[in-house]
């Protein structure tokens, strides 16, 4: 139940100041309402069981290709094996997601440890690059100079932080980046790679950083020397740019559909904790399928709201918060897979219009206005 707390007659502050502190406090009544009901159903339970199974199994896949590989030797079919590893590391990364957000052990160190181990050594990743990377975006989702999924790079996603318009060969490509969307996405394992080397052997503040540099060393260092060892150069690197390509592709195929295209606000917006993460989020419609292969990050609006709620309860809790948020008026966003993609691509081209030309045909402005 929503608690309103009213001022007393010895409050005299004007109304107006009572009234927005009177919003706040239902705003904030109601998260903590949601926040008993999913603790009452038993939603934020650990689930060790779970994931000690899905960690042993990652392992023995892994081990699995690797023996593979040696066995299969110098043939192209190697590329069917470079396939297979692509999308086994992407569930490594999703488990590796998962410890990161504090889900799986009660201690703050084990969830730490694991996602070292999950992330840096199974992956070659760094984990205090995602880390810092990914808390920033859970704080403030589509917000312009806080979340860093939003910053203008090769693509544009807003033009609320684009310093200058892009003319030229850069304007004709915005005008149609939603269409270079997935294709730019075979590079994104080379780049989740190189931006957790380049930050921890940086000069920036890394907390693990001996560790992660060992880790990230072994992990990389021995996967290609095993990979130049068993292969020719030429199959080697061709092997190597399969299983990079495919890793970035499934990575980006599986994250962009949770906020892109959606609303982006400004830093300067007043939002409760509640409305921010759901207003700003879509789900992924789908049965068990799908929740494998997004590693439940279809279930975003729940991940934003309950982060350490262990991935397998998320469906569970999706009705719940759907429920909720429709008897208090707050949007509750879902489509399926393939249209999030068409969500996705049609706003990107959007964005990139108005980023070569900010003097837009009024019903260009119009057309967007009514999405």
């Amino acid at each position: 139940m929503t608690t309103v707390t009213h001022s007393s007659p010895s409050d005299d502050r004007p109304a107006e100041a009572r009234g927005a502190r009177s919003a706040r406090e239902r705003q904030v009544s109601d998260f903590t309402e949601l926040a008993r009901v999913v603790r009452e159903m038993g939603l934020m339970r650990r689930r060790h069981a779970y994931y000690w199974t899905r960690f042993a199994v990652l392992t023995l896949t892994l081990v699995g290709i690797g023996v593979a590989f040696v066995l299969i030797g110098p043939s192209w079919w190697q590329m069917v094996t470079a396939a297979v590893l692509a999308v086994v590391l992407g569930q490594v990364m999703f488990l590796g997601h998962d410890a990161a957000h504090k889900q799986i052990f009660a201690s703050s160190r084990w969830n730490d440890w694991a996602s070292l181990v999950i992330a840096n050594l199974y992956a070659g990743m760094s984990y205090g690059w995602w880390n810092h990377k990914h808390g920033r975006h859970h704080a403030k989702p589509n917000t312009v100079g806080a979340d860093g999924d939003i910053q203008p790079g090769v693509l544009v996603f807003t033009t609320e932080n684009l310093e200058k318009t892009r003319t030229g060969l850069k304007g004709w490509f915005a005008q149609r980046q939603g269409w270079f969307f997935f294709p730019l996405l075979l590079l994104e394992g080379i780049n989740l790679h190189a931006s957790g080397v380049k930050t921890i052997f940086g000069r920036g503040p890394v907390k693990h950083r001996a560790v992660e540099i060992t880790l990230v060393t072994v992990r990389l260092g021995g996967y290609l020397a095993l990979v130049f060892w068993v292969l020719p150069v030429g199959m080697a690197l061709a092997f190597l740019g399969v299983q990079l390509g495919l890793f970035g592709v499934y990575m980006g195929a599986s994250f962009a559909p949770n906020h892109k295209g959606m609303p982006v606000v400004p830093a300067s917006a007043k939002m409760d904790f509640l409305r921010r993460q759901v207003l700003l989020s879509r789900n992924i419609t789908g049965g068990r399928l799908v929740d494998w292969f997004m590693g439940g990050l279809n279930h975003q609006v729940e991940h934003h709201l309950f982060p350490s709620m262990p991935s397998p309860a998320l469906r569970a809790a999706r009705p719940v918060v759907q429920e909720f948020c429709e008897s208090r008026g707050i949007t509750y966003t879902q489509t399926t897979l393939l249209e999030s993609y068409r969500i996705v691509v049609r706003y990107l081209n959007e964005v990139g219009l108005a980023a070569r030309d900010p003097f837009q045909c009024p019903l260009v402005a119009e057309y967007r206005m009514a999405r």
